[in-house]
């Protein structure tokens, strides 16, 4: 599955509760189980950048939020919708920039490619940012909790080494982040992190 793509459709999906309920009917096979949601966030609107060919800033101004156990979705009202696999979300935060508060992520839409890219292609590849803002700041920390946890049910197939993490990049000069429920190094969640040491330098600049 590509890390980032466009629906027409949402795929189906279950509350916790009705999960459980499944669950306790012993289901005669597991995989068969539809996705769980997380958190549904209607009335949002989304900005990528840079933008996804085949979804317009007009598909991103207005939709709803989905926090499914598969993948993020959001369903523009334009009927167009996006989806974004977990591992391909490197690092997320809340940020409290001048774009207004939202939850920042950036893509790393080579964690679920089909080929490796060259050591050329890597260097000359940009992160995708992308922003979810909503209509009330008091949604942004249930978002973000939902996608930590849905995070975490994806975890890192090479693992949480330190050389792995220094490929995250991060523009420290336009975001702001709120670092919750973060110890003292700052980290988020087991799928996105935030250092204390942040260079302000350039764009996309590693730490």
């Amino acid at each position: 599955m590509p890390g980032i793509s466009t629906i027409t459709s949402l795929p189906n999906f279950v509350t916790l509760e009705q999960h459980r309920e499944l669950m306790s009917s012993t289901p005669s096979s597991f995989a068969e189980l539809p996705a769980i949601l997380y958190h549904e966030e209607p009335n949002a609107a989304i900005t990528l950048d840079p933008p996804l060919d085949g979804f317009s800033p007009e598909d991103c101004a207005s939709g709803t939020v989905y926090l499914l156990s598969s993948v993020l979705i959001f369903m523009s009202t334009s009927g167009k919708g996006l989806q974004v696999t977990y591992p391909t979300i490197s690092l997320h935060a809340i940020s409290r920039a001048e774009f207004g508060p939202s939850i920042y992520c950036q893509l790393d839409e080579t964690i679920d490619g089909d080929e490796e890219p060259t050591p050329d292609e890597e260097d000359a590849m940009d992160m995708r940012e992308l922003r979810i803002n909503t209509q009330s700041d008091d949604s942004l920390e249930p978002i973000f909790e939902a996608l930590s946890q849905c995070a975490a049910l994806h975890p890192d197939e090479a693992g949480d080494d330190a050389e792995d993490f220094d490929d995250a990049f991060l523009d420290a000069g336009e975001v702001d982040f709120e670092a919750l429920n973060s110890g003292e190094n700052g980290e988020l969640s087991e799928a996105g992190r935030v250092r204390s040491d942040l260079s302000t330098n350039a764009r996309f600049a590693p730490y």
